[in-house]
C-alpha cells in the first residue's frame, strides 16, 4: 500500500506536536556532558524552517550560565541564538568533516538527527550512493534515475564477502541473509518498507534476483527464473499509478524462496495482505486503475480479444475517473505481452489466461452499468442494456437474473423469505462491492496459482522471507485503510524496536561491558490500544453485528471507552465523527465514515449465486473455496507451512459454521494475518531495508530534507541512532585505536601489549572514565569523545604541520636568494658580453664594406667586357651558319638526284625479272599437272585393283579410309592454295599497271621543272626591286632603333619589376610546397597510425577469435565432464558393474568450472533423492541467460556431430556393402585380374601425363600476362600448341592402341604364371585406394580440355596469317605420300602371304609398337609413385574437418576400452623408415604404460630428480615405435589412451596447481615432439642431423597434433582457474587492506558493521603473502619445464587476475578511495613490477595489466580542483572508462582533515570531458576473463637416444631399441 506524506497543512502541526518535542529530548540528551565542546569555531546544528537543521560556527567559547550563543551561518549572516531558559539545552554538535559521508551512520561520532540527515544528503547528492548502513539497518534511498549497480558483475563481486567488507549495497543485505541462513541453520526475512514511491518493490525484486544468481536451482525447471516471473503478474493485478508513484502496489506480500539441504532454490511461497479493493471502482485525480485494466484495453485490437469487445480505457467508467489514462514512457501493449509470457512460464495454460481476461473484461462492462429509478426506493436496468449483456455473455449467466438480482434484494426472516427492490444508489453500491468481490477472488486465485507453479517438489529445508510491506502512511482524510496499514506498521517497529535492543544487549554482553537498562520507545499500550479488548478493532467488529449499528454510533463508543482514559487516544476538537491515534512516528486523525461498511465488506449472496451458476468454467472456481480463506483481500497462508513454526490445524467444520466463518470482519481477518506474520518474523533472523523517498516531484537525486526527515522519523531508522546513542555508540578495536592514534603517543607509551598501551593513552587523554568503556576486544566510547579525540590528533598534526611548514618555508626563502643572486651574477655576465659582441660586429661589417665594394667594381667592368665578347661572337655564328647552310642546301639537292635515278633503273630491272620469271611458273605448273593427272591415274588403277583384297583384310579398312579422306582434305587445301596463288598474280599485273602510271607523272614533273627555270629568271629581276627597298627600309630601320632603345629602357624597368614580384611568388611557392610537404608528411603520418591501429584491430578480431574458441573448448569440457558424472551416476544407480572401468571414489570428479557451484554435504540419505532429481553437482548460478545461450550453442554442436557420425556411418556401411558384394562375386581369373591392372596403370599414367601437362600451362600462363603471352613463338604458345599436338594424337589412337593391346595380352599372359600372385581382396582393395584419386584426375583433365579447346581457337585464326604456310602444307603432303608407299609395300607384302598369317602379321606389328610405348609408360608410373602420396594427403585435409569434432569430443574411456571404442579411425600416410631411439612395449603392456607413467605418477618426484617433459618424451619414443612398426591400430591406441589418462589426471587432482602444471608442460612437450619429428620442413629447421634421422617414417600424426592442442588449451584455463582459487582470498587482503608501509593510512571508525582488518594479524595475507605465492607458481613452471612464452602467458593471466579484483573492490569500497590508500596501491604494484623485474618476464605484457589499477591509484593522489586538473586526468586515465573514473572521484574519501573533498562541479567538469569517448559503460572489469592462449613452437636439443628411464617410473615392461 501506498505510504503518504504529511500534506502542507499538517507538516506544522507535525512539527509542533509532540514528536518534535520527543527528538529535542533526545538531542538535549546527547548533549549532556559534551560543555566543554562549545569553544570558539566549534560548529552546531540548529533548527531551521526550511533546511530542517543549518549549520553554524560559534564565534566565541560557550561557558555555564551563558543564555545567548554568538553563532554565524554559513553563508555569512551572524545569528544569536537564544537557549530555552527551562531546559537550557545547546544546539547539537556537527561531526568532523572526515566522518561525513560514512558508509555507516554509526560510525558518526555525534549522533542524532541533523547529522544522520547531513550525512545521507551528502552521500546522495556529492557522491551519488544511494545506499547507507544505518546500524542493522540498510537506508535506501530512490535516485529516480537507472544506475549501473546491478548487474552480473555486481552480483559476482557482492557474493561470498562480509556485509561490513563492501559498500552499503541491498545485495549486501541478500548476501547476509544468505549466508547466515547456511551459516546458522535458521531461516532468514528481509522487511523492506517505506512509502510509496521510494523503491520498496523494486528492492525486494533486486533482493530476489540476487538469490535466484547466486544459488540456482536444484532441477532442471528453472525455478529462480519463475521466482522473478512472478514480479510482472502481481504488478500487474495488484500495481495502479497514484499521485506520487507511477507504480505504486497496493498491497502487502511476504514470499518465501525455499531452499534445499545444499542451499539452491527449489521454490518459493507468496502471501500477500489487504489489497486496496476499492480502487476497482474508484480512482482519485491523476491516479489510474490497476495496470491489467489498461494492458487489456491497450490490446483490444489482437484477434483473440476481439470476443471480449474492449475499447479504449477512457470508454470503461471503472478506468477513466482518474483522467490519466496514460503513463508516460510505459507501452501497456508491450506489458501485456509481457504478462502473458510470466503467466505461460509460471504454467497457467492459455485457455486460464483467456477465463481471467473474461473476467477482467466483465468488471469493466459491469462498470458501464447504468440504473433507471423508478421512484425513491427502486430502480431497474434498461431493457437490452449492452453493457450488462456483454457482462453476462463473458459470465456466462442468464441476463434476466442477474438484470434482477443487481436491482432487487432478498430479506430473511424466522419465517419468511422477501424480495426487496433497492433504490439508485443502492443499486450501484452493490454493483461496486459485486466488481469488487468479483476482483479480490481472482486476485486470490491468480495467487494460489503462482505459489502452486512455484512450490518445492523437494522437502525444504530453510527459507529466505523477503516483505514488501507499506509503510506508515497520513493523510488529510484518513479511513479504514490507513488505520490497517498504520496498525501493520506499529506491530512491525515494535519488533524491530525488541531486535535491535537484543543486539545491543548482545554485544554488551559479549565485550563483558556493564549493562544498565536503555530506556527506548515502547509502542505496546499503542497495539493494545488497536488490537486489546475493548479496543478499536474489538468495538469495531462489535458494532458490525448490531442490527442499527454506524459509524456514529461506534464513534461514541470509542469516546466512551478511551477518552481521558487512554493518553494515545484523543478526540478532535471540532469533530464528533473522527479520532485521534498517537502513532510511534505521528499523531493521525481518523474520520470514522465508512469504517462499518467497510469493515463488513458486504456483498448480496443472490449476486453471488448466480456468478456460481455460470457456464463458465473458472468463474464457479473463484467462489467454491470461498469459506476457507482467510481474507476475502488476501491470499492468506496457501500453500505448505514453513518448518520453522509449528501449523494452526483448522477445527472440524460443524454444520452452519461455515456462514459464520464467511461473516468475519476484514479488520478481524487482518488481525489473524498480521498475527501470523509476525510469528514468522520472529522464528527468522530479521534484515531490515528501509526505503525513503527524496523528494514528491521524482525528480533524479533531488533530496528534501523536510519529506526525509518525516520519513526518517516514521522508519524507524533515528530509533535505531538513538538506542545506540543511550550508550556507547562509537567502538575501536585496540589495533583500530592504536593506528589512528597513534600519533598522540609518545615512544616511551608505546608497549608491547596493545591493550594496555591504549588503556594508559585514554586515561591520560579522557580524564572521565564514564566517557569510555574497556571490553574484551574493544573499546567503547559515549556519544561525541570520538569527535574530541579528532580534534586532539587534528591539533597535533596542524602544530606539527606548522612547524614544518615554517622549516619548509626558511629553506625556501634561502633558495630563492641563492637563485637571485646567481641570476644577477649571470645577466652581469651576459650583458657585458653582450656589449663586446656589438663592438666586434662593428668591426667586421666595416671590413665587410670595403670588400663588398672591391667585388663590386670588379663585377660591373667584367660585366661590360662580357656583353662586347657576347655580340662579337654573335655575329660570327650567324655569318658562319648562313655560308653553311647554302653548302648544304646544294649537297642535298644532288643527293636527291642520284636517288631518283638508283630507283628508277632498279624498278625497271625488276620488271623484266619478274616478266621471266612469270613465265617459266607457268611451264612448271603446266608440266606438274600433267605429271599429276598421269599419278593419279595410276592411283586409280591401283585402288580398282585392291577391292579384292580390302573383302579379305576388312580390319585395315579404316586405316585406309582415313588415309584416303587426310590425301582429300590435302587436295582441298592444295586447290584453295592454288587459288591463292592465281590472286597473287591478279595483284601482280595490278601493281604493274600502277608503276607505269608512276612513270608517267614523272616525266610529267620534268616539264615542270623547265617551267620553273623560267621563273627564276624573272624572279632575280624582282630581287633587283627589293634591293632598293632595302635601302629604304635600313633609313626606317635607324629611327625604330631609337624607338627600340627607349622601348628597351621600359622594358628593363618592367622586368625589374616582375622580378621583384617573381621573387614574391617564389617564395609564396616556397610556402605552399613547404605546407603541401607538411600536409604529405601528416598524412603519411595518418595513414601510418591507421595503419597501425588497424593492425592492432586485426590483432584484436585474431585474439577475439581464439578467446571465442577457447570458450567453447572450454564450456565442451565442462559439459563433457558432467556427461561423464552423469554417466557414473547412471552406473550407480544401475549397479551392474562392468569390467575393465568401474569407477571408485577416488576417481571421482571433484573438478568445478568457473561457473559452477558445490556444496560440502554428501549425506547417505539424500542420495536417492539427488540421484533422481540432481543429476550433476554442477550448476550455473550466474548468468542464466549466459548458460542456456552456451547450452543451446552445445546442443547444436552435438547435433552437428551426430549428423557427421550418421553420415560416417552410412559411408563406413556402403563400404562394407560393397565389399561384401565384392568377396560374394565369384573369383575373377588371373588373365583378367592382369588385365584390369594394367588398364588401370594405363589410366594412371594417362592421368599423370594430363596433369603434369596443366601444372605446365598454367605455370607458363602465370609467368605473364602481357599480350605477347599468346604470340607465336612465345613460350606459353609453345607450351599451348605442343600440348594440343600431343593431346590430340593421343586421344584419337589411344583407344584403337589399347583395344588390340587389351585382346593380345590377354591371350599371352593367360599362358604365364605370374610372379607375384596376388588375391583379389588385394586388389580389389588396391583398387578401391587408387581410385580415390580419380575424382581430383578427372576434374584436371576436364580443365584441359576446356582449355584446349579455347585455345585452339586462337590457334586456328593465328595459323591463317603464317608466312610458310604454303611450304608446311607441301611437306606434310610429301609426308603422306611416303606413308602412303609404305603402306603400299606392306600390303603388297601381305597379298604374298596366307590370309591367317596376314593378320597375325598386323597384329604383331601393332603390339611391338604398343608394347613398347606402354614400358615407357610403366616406368613413368613408377617414378610419379610419391607424387600420388603426396596428393592422396591433400585429400586427407579435405577430410580433416569432418573429424575435427569427433576427436574434440571424444568419450572418456578407460584403457581397457580404447581397442575397442577408438577415438575415431584416422588415416596415416607411410613414410621412409628408421631404427633408433625408440621404447618397445607389448599390446597388453598399454594399460600398465598408461597407469604407472600418467595416472599413479608423482609431479613432485619427476620435476625435481628427473628431467623435465619426461613423461612426454617416454611417450613420443613409444609411438616412434609403432610407427616403426608400421601399426596403425597401436599408435592410435596408445595417442587414444595417453590424452584420456591425463583428463583422468586432471578430472581426479584438478585442483592441485603443481599436478596442472605438470600436465600442461607435458602435453606441449608431447605436442612439440610430434611437431618436431613429423617430417614437416618447417619444424626440421632447428633439428640436428641425427634427430632428422629420428623423424616419423610410417604416419601423419597432423590430426592428433590439434586433438592434443585443443587438450592443452583446456589444461590451461584449468590452470588459471586453479590459481585464481588460490590468488582470490589473497588479493584484496595483501594489495587493498594490508598496510605495507606503515602508518600512511589513517584507520577511520567504522560503525557497527566492522571492516576487515588492515593492520597484519595473525592469518591475514599481506602482500608478501602474493609474492611468495606467486615465487612458487613460478618455481613450479621453470621446474616442470613449462616453455618460457607459456609462463609469461600464465603470469600476464595472473597480474590481470590481482589487477581486476583489486579495482573492482576499489570501486565498490568507499574506505578504499583516499591518498593514503592510492601511495600503498601504487607501492605494491611497484613490487610486483620488481617481481617481474627479477624473473626478467617485463616484457610478458603483466605490467599492461596493472595499467587500469596504476590509473586508479594515480587518480586518488593527483589534484582534483581546476580544469586543468580535469584535463591531466582525461589524458592520463585512458585506460580506465568514464563510468570507472567518475565512480573514483565520487567515492573519494579524505582521512585526514588537511585532506579535500572532490567538489561536485569537478566531477560534472570529467563528466563533460569524457562525454565523447567511446568505451564500455560497464563498471567492474570482467575478473573471469581469460586471455586466448598460444602455443608458440619450441623444438628440444634433447637426442632420444640419450634418455634413460629411471626404476622409480615401474616401466621395466619397457625397452629401448
Amino acid at each position: 500500500m501506498d505510504i503518504e506524506p504529511l500534506l502542507p497543512g499538517m507538516e506544522t502541526a507535525a512539527a509542533s506536536g509532540s514528536a518534535e518535542s520527543l527528538w529535542y529530548t533526545r538531542l538535549r540528551m546527547e548533549t549532556d556532558g559534551l560543555d566543554y565542546m562549545y569553544v570558539k569555531y566549534a560548529r552546531v546544528w540548529i533548527p531551521d524552517p526550511e533546511e530542517v537543521w543549518k549549520s553554524a560556527e560559534l564565534l566565541k567559547d560557550y561557558k555555564p550560565g551563558d543564555k545567548v550563543l554568538q553563532l554565524r551561518l554559513e553563508e555569512g549572516k551572524d545569528l544569536e541564538y537564544c537557549l530555552d531558559p527551562k531546559t537550557k539545552e545547546l544546539p547539537p554538535l556537527r561531526n568532523p568533516d572526515i566522518l561525513v559521508g560514512e558508509n555507516d551512520l554509526t560510525a558518526l561520532s555525534y549522533l542524532h538527527e541533523p547529522a544522520v540527515l547531513h550525512n545521507l544528503k551528502v552521500r546522495f547528492i556529492d557522491s551519488k550512493l544511494i545506499y547507507t548502513y544505518c546500524g542493522i539497518v540498510l537506508v535506501a534511498i530512490n535516485p529516480y534515475e537507472q544506475l549501473p549497480i546491478y548487474g552480473e558483475d555486481i552480483i559476482n563481486a557482492y557474493s561470498g564477502q562480509n556485509m561490513g567488507d563492501m559498500d552499503p549495497h541491498i545485495f549486501a543485505v541478500a548476501e547476509e541473509a544468505y549466508k547466515q541462513m547456511a551459516r546458522d541453520e535458521r531461516n532468514q526475512s528481509i522487511i523492506v518498507s517505506g512509502e510509496s514511491g521510494a523503491g520498496k518493490t523494486v528492492s525486494a525484486k533486486y533482493a530476489m534476483r540476487y538469490f535466484a544468481t547466486v544459488s540456482g536451482s536444484a532441477s532442471e525447471a528453472n525455478v529462480e527464473e519463475k521466482v522473478l516471473a512472478s514480479n510482472p503478474i502481481m504488478e500487474s493485478i495488484g500495481n495502479a499509478k497514484t499521485t506520487r508513484n507511477d507504480n505504486s502496489s497496493r498491497f502487502g506480500k511476504y514470499i518465501e524462496i525455499g531452499f534445499d539441504k545444499r542451499y539452491r532454490i527449489i521454490g518459493a511461497n507468496m502471501r500477500t495482505y489487504l489489497l486496496e479493493k476499492s480502487r476497482v471502482v474508484f480512482q482519485a485525480e491523476e491516479e489510474r486503475n490497476y495496470h491489467i485494466f489498461y494492458q487489456l484495453c491497450a490490446s483490444a485490437a489482437l484477434p483473440e480479444f476481439q470476443t471480449l469487445r474492449l475499447g479504449n480505457a477512457n470508454y470503461f467508467h471503472y478506468t477513466k475517473q482518474g483522467g490519466s489514462p496514460v503513463i508516460d514512457g510505459v507501452d501497456d501493449a508491450k506489458e501485456m505481452a509481457n504478462t502473458r509470457q510470466a503467466c505461460t512460464l509460471l504454467g497457467i495454460s492459455d485457455s486460464y489466461q483467456m477465463g481471467i481476461f473474461r473476467i477482467l473484461a466483465g468488471i469493466l462492462h459491469l462498470g458501464n452499468v447504468e440504473f433507471a429509478s423508478r421512484d425513491s426506493d427502486s430502480c431497474a436496468v434498461p431493457p437490452k442494456h449492452e453493457p450488462l449483456t456483454i457482462f453476462c455473455d463473458l459470465m456466462g449467466v442468464e441476463y434476466e437474473e442477474m438484470a434482477h438480482w443487481l436491482c432487487h434484494r432478498k430479506l430473511a426472516t424466522a419465517t419468511e423469505t422477501y424480495i426487496k427492490p433497492i433504490s439508485k444508489l443502492h443499486a450501484i453500491n452493490a454493483r461496486d462491492a459485486l466488481a469488487k468481490h468479483i476482483y479480490a477472488n481472482l486476485f486470490n486465485w491468480i495467487v494460489d496459482h503462482v505459489n502452486k507453479a512455484l512450490h518445492a517438489t523437494v522437502k525444504q529445508h530453510s527459507f529466505i522471507g523477503v516483505l514488501d510491506i507499506y509503510g506508515f502512511e497520513t493523510f488529510e482524510i484518513n479511513s479504514f485503510e490507513q488505520f490497517c496499514i498504520n496498525y501493520a506498521n506499529e506491530k512491525l517497529q515494535q519488533q524491530f524496536n525488541m531486535h535491535v535492543f537484543k543486539l545491543e544487549q548482545e554485544e554488551y554482553m559479549k565485550e563483558q561491558i556493564p549493562w544498565t537498562l536503555i530506556d527506548f520507545y515502547d509502542n505496546q499500550p499503542c497495539i493494545n490500544l488497536i488490537e486489546a479488548k475493548m479496543g478499536v478493532l474489538d468495538l469495531l467488529d462489535e458494532e458490525c453485528k448490531m442490527p442499527k449499528g454506524s459509524d456514529d454510533t461506534w464513534a461514541q463508543k470509542l469516546y466512551n471507552t478511551h477518552l481521558n482514559k487512554c493518553a494515545l487516544f484523543e478526540k478532535p476538537r471540532l469533530s464528533n465523527k473522527a479520532f485521534i491515534i498517537k502513532h510511534f512516528a505521528d499523531k493521525v486523525e481518523y474520520q470514522c465514515e465508512g469504517f462499518l461498511e467497510k469493515n463488513k465488506d458486504t456483498v448480496y449472496e443472490e449476486q453471488i449465486k448466480v456468478l456460481k451458476s455460470s457456464k463458465f468454467k473458472l468463474l464457479p472456481e473463484l467462489f467454491q473455496d470461498e469459506e476457507k480463506v482467510l481474507s476475502p483481500t488476501s491470499a492468506a497462508p496457501s500453500g505448505r507451512v514453513p518448518l520453522s513454526r509449528t501449523a494452526v490445524k483448522p477445527a472440524k467444520a460443524r454444520p452452519g459454521q461455515a456462514s459464520k466463518e464467511h461473516k468475519k470482519t476484514v479488520g478481524h481477518q487482518f488481525r489473524n494475518s498480521l498475527h501470523l506474520l509476525m510469528e514468522t518474523l520472529n522464528a527468522t533472523t530479521p534484515h531490515y531495508v528501509r526505503c525513503i523517498k527524496p523528494n514528491d516531484f521524482k525528480f533524479p537525486f533531488t533530496f528534501d530534507e523536510k519529506r526525509a526527515v518525516q520519513q526518517l522519523r516514521a522508519c524507524g531508522v533515528l530509533e535505531t541512532i538513538r538506542i545506540s546513542a543511550a550508550g556507547f555508540p562509537s567502538r575501536w578495536t585496540y589495533q583500530e585505536f592504536f593506528s589512528r592514534y597513534r600519533v598522540l603517543m609518545k615512544q616511551r607509551d608505546v608497549l608491547s601489549d596493545r591493550k594496555q598501551t591504549c588503556k594508559n593513552v585514554l586515561e591520560k587523554l579522557i580524564l572521565d572514565k564514564d566517557k569510555y568503556q574497556f571490553g574484551k576486544t574493544k573499546i567503547f566510547f559515549r556519544a561525541g569523545q570520538v569527535a574530541y579525540l579528532e580534534k586532539i590528533r587534528a591539533d597535533k598534526l596542524r602544530a606539527a604541520c606548522i612547524r614544518i611548514q615554517k622549516t619548509i618555508r626558511g629553506w625556501l626563502m634561502r633558495k630563492k636568494y641563492v637563485r637571485m643572486r646567481k641570476a644577477a651574477i649571470t645577466i652581469q655576465r651576459h650583458v657585458r658580453g653582450y656589449q663586446a659582441r656589438c663592438y666586434a660586429k662593428f668591426l667586421r661589417r666595416t671590413r665587410a664594406a670595403i670588400t663588398i665594394q672591391k667585388f663590386q667594381r670588379m663585377y660591373v667592368v667584367r660585366k661590360r667586357y662580357q656583353r662586347m665578347r657576347d655580340a662579337t661572337i654573335a655575329l660570327q655564328a650567324l655569318l658562319r651558319g648562313y655560308m653553311a647552310r647554302n653548302k648544304y642546301q646544294m649537297m642535298l639537292r644532288e643527293h636527291k638526284s642520284v636517288i631518283i635515278q638508283k630507283h628508277v633503273r632498279g624498278w625497271l630491272a625488276r620488271l623484266r625479272y619478274g616478266r621471266t620469271l612469270k613465265a617459266i611458273v607457268y611451264l612448271q605448273c603446266c608440266y606438274r599437272r600433267m605429271m599429276a593427272k598421269r599419278e593419279l591415274k595410276k592411283l586409280k588403277i591401283e585402288a580398282r585393283s585392291v577391292e579384292r583384297y580390302k573383302k579379305l583384310h576388312i580390319g585395315l579398312e579404316n586405316k585406309i579410309m582415313q588415309l584416303q579422306r587426310k590425301i582429300d582434305e590435302q587436295n582441298k587445301e592444295y586447290k584453295s592454295l592454288l587459288e591463292k596463288m592465281s590472286s597473287l598474280e591478279i595483284t601482280y599485273s595490278t601493281e604493274t599497271e600502277k608503276l607505269r602510271s608512276d612513270v608517267e607523272r614523272l616525266r610529267m614533273s620534268e616539264e615542270e621543272a623547265k617551267n620553273a627555270t623560267n621563273r627564276v629568271l624573272s624572279l632575280q629581276e624582282e630581287i633587283a626591286k627589293l634591293r632598293k627597298e632595302l635601302h629604304q627600309t635600313q633609313a626606317e630601320k635607324k629611327t625604330i632603333e631609337e624607338w627600340a632603345d627607349k622601348y628597351k629602357h621600359e622594358t628593363e624597368q618592367l622586368v625589374s619589376e616582375l622580378k621583384e614580384q617573381n621573387t614574391l611568388l617564389k617564395t609564396e611557392k616556397e610556402e605552399l610546397n613547404r605546407r603541401i610537404h607538411d600536409q604529405a608528411r601528416e598524412i603519411t603520418e595518418t595513414m601510418e597510425k591507421k595503419l597501425v591501429e588497424e593492425t592492432k584491430q586485426l590483432e584484436l578480431d585474431l585474439n577475439d577469435e581464439r578467446l571465442r574458441y577457447q570458450n567453447l573448448l572450454n564450456e565442451f569440457s565442462r559439459l563433457e565432464e558432467r556427461y561423464d558424472d552423469l554417466k557414473d551416476e547412471m552406473n550407480l544407480m544401475v549397479s551392474i558393474p562392468k569390467p575393465g572401468h568401474k569407477r571408485t571414489d577416488s576417481t571421482h570428479s571433484s573438478n568445478e568450472s568457473e561457473y559452477t557451484f558445490s556444496s560440502e554435504i554428501t549425506e547417505a540419505e539424500d542420495l536417492p533423492v539427488r540421484t533422481e532429481q540432481e543429476p550433476s553437482e554442477k550448476k550455473a548460478p550466474l548468468d542464466m541467460s549466459l548458460f542456456l545461450k552456451l547450452q543451446k550453442r552445445v546442443t547444436e554442436l552435438e547435433q552437428e556431430k551426430q549428423s557427421l557420425q550418421d553420415e560416417l556411418d552410412r559411408k563406413e556401411e556402403q563400404a562394407l556393402r560393397a565389399k561384401a558384394k565384392e568377396e560374394e562375386r565369384p573369383p575373377m581369373r588371373g588373365a583378367e585380374l592382369e588385365y584390369e591392372s594394367l588398364k588401370r596403370q594405363e589410366l594412371e599414367s594417362e592421368n599423370k601425363k594430363l596433369k603434369n601437362e596443366l601444372n605446365e600451362l598454367q605455370k607458363a600462363l602465370t609467368e605473364t600476362r602481357s599480350p605477347e603471352v599468346t604470340a607465336p613463338g612465345a613460350p606459353a604458345y609453345r607450351v599451348l600448341l605442343d600440348q594440343l599436338t600431343s593431346v590430340s594424337e593421343e586421344l584419337e589412337v589411344r583407344k584403337e592402341e589399347v583395344l588390340i593391346l587389351r585382346s593380345q595380352l590377354v591371350s599371352q599372359k593367360e599362358a604365364i604364371q605370374p610372379k607375384n600372385t596376388m588375391t583379389d581382396s588385394t586388389i580389389l582393395l588396391e583398387d578401391v585406394q587408387k581410385m580415390k584419386d580419380k575424382g581430383e584426375i578427372a576434374q584436371a583433365y576436364i580443365g584441359l580440355k576446356e582449355t584446349n579447346r579455347l585455345l585452339e581457337s586462337q590457334l586456328q585464326s593465328q595459323k591463317k596469317s603464317h608466312e610458310n604456310e604454303l611450304e608446311l602444307l607441301r611437306g606434310e603432303i610429301q609426308g603422306l605420300k611416303e606413308e602412303n608407299n609404305r603402306q603400299q609395300q606392306l600390303l603388297a607384302q601381305n597379298l604374298q602371304l596366307p590370309p591367317e598369317a596376314r593378320i597375325e602379321a598386323s597384329l604383331q606389328h601393332e603390339i611391338t609398337r604398343l608394347t613398347n610405348e606402354n614400358l615407357d609408360l610403366m616406368e613413368q608410373l613408377e617414378k610419379q609413385d610419391k607424387t600420388v602420396r603426396k596428393l592422396k594427403k591433400q585429400l586427407k585435409v579435405f577430410a580433416k574437418k569432418i573429424g575435427e569434432l569427433e576427436v574434440g569430443q571424444m568419450e572418456n574411456i578407460s584403457p581397457g576400452q580404447i581397442i575397442d571404442e577408438p577415438i575415431r579411425p584416422v588415416n596415416i600416410p607411410r613414410k621412409e623408415k628408421d631404427f633408433q631411439g625408440m621404447l618397445e612395449y607389448k599390446k597388453e603392456d598399454e594399460q600398465k604404460l598408461v597407469k604407472n607413467l600418467i595416472l599413479e605418477l608423482k609431479p613432485r618426484g619427476v620435476a625435481v630428480n628427473l628431467i623435465p617433459g619426461l613423461p612426454a618424451y617416454i611417450l613420443f619414443m613409444c609411438v616412434r615405435h609403432a610407427d616403426y612398426l608400421n601399426d596403425d591400430q597401436k599408435v592410435r591406441s596408445l595417442l587414444t589412451s595417453t590424452i584420456n589418462g591425463i583428463k583422468k589426471v586432471l578430472k581426479k587432482r584438478g585442483d592441485d596447481f603443481e599436478t596442472v602444471s605438470f600436465w600442461l608442460s607435458n602435453t606441449c612437450r608431447f605436442l612439440h615432439c610430434l611437431k618436431q619429428y613429423s617430417g614437416e620442413e618447417g619444424f626440421m629447421k632447428h633439428n640436428t642431423p641425427r634427430q632428422n634421422e629420428h623423424c616419423l617414417t610410417n604416419f601423419d600424426l597432423a590430426e592428433y597434433r590439434q586433438v592434443l592442442s585443443d587438450l592443452a588449451i583446456q589444461i590451461y584455463q584449468q590452470l588459471v582457474r586453479v590459481l585464481e582459487n588460490i590468488l582470490q582470498p589473497m588479493i584484496v587482503s595483501g594489495m587493498l587492506e594490508h598496510e605495507t608501509i606503515q602508518g600512511v593510512s589513517g584507520v577511520k571508525p567504522t560503525g557497527l558493521r566492522k571492516r576487515t582488518s588492515s593492520i597484519a594479524d595473525e592469518g591475514t595475507y599481506t602482500l608478501d603473502s602474493i609474492i611468495r605465492q606467486l615465487n612458487s607458481f613460478h618455481s613450479v613452471m621453470c621446474q616442470h619445464g613449462m616453455d618460457p612464452e607459456l609462463i609469461k602467458q600464465v603470469v600476464k593471466q595472473m597480474f590481470y587476475i590481482i589487477g581486476a579484483v583489486t579495482l573492482n573492490n576499489l570501486l565498490l569500497r568507499k574506505d578504499m578511495c583516499s591518498w593514503s590508500k592510492g601511495m600503498q596501491i601504487r607501492y605494491n604494484v611497484s613490487q610486483l613490477e620488481e617481481w617481474l623485474r627479477d624473473k626478467n618476464l617485463m616484457n610478458s605484457g603483466a605490467k599492461e595489466t596493472l595499467e587500469p589499477l596504476i590509473q586508479a591509484a594515480q587518480l586518488l593522489q593527483v589534484k582534483k580542483k581546476t580544469d586543468e586538473d580535469a584535463e591531466a586526468i582525461c589524458s592520463m586515465c585512458n585506460a580506465l572508462t568514464t563510468a570507472q573514473i567518475v565512480k573514483v572521484l565520487n567515492l573519494y574519501t579524505p582521512v585526514n582533515e588537511f585532506e579535500e573533498r572532490v567538489l561536485v562541479s569537478f566531477i560534472r567538469t570529467i563528466q563533460m570531458r569524457l562525454r565523447d569517448r567511446k568505451d564500455s559503460p560497464q563498471l567492474l572489469m570482467d575478473a573471469k576473463h581469460i586471455f586466448p592462449v598460444t602455443f608458440p613452437f619450441n623444438p628440444s636439443s634433447l637426442a632420444l637416444e640419450t634418455i634413460q628411464i629411471p626404476a622409480s617410473l615401474g616401466l621395466g615392461f619397457i625397452s629401448r631399441v
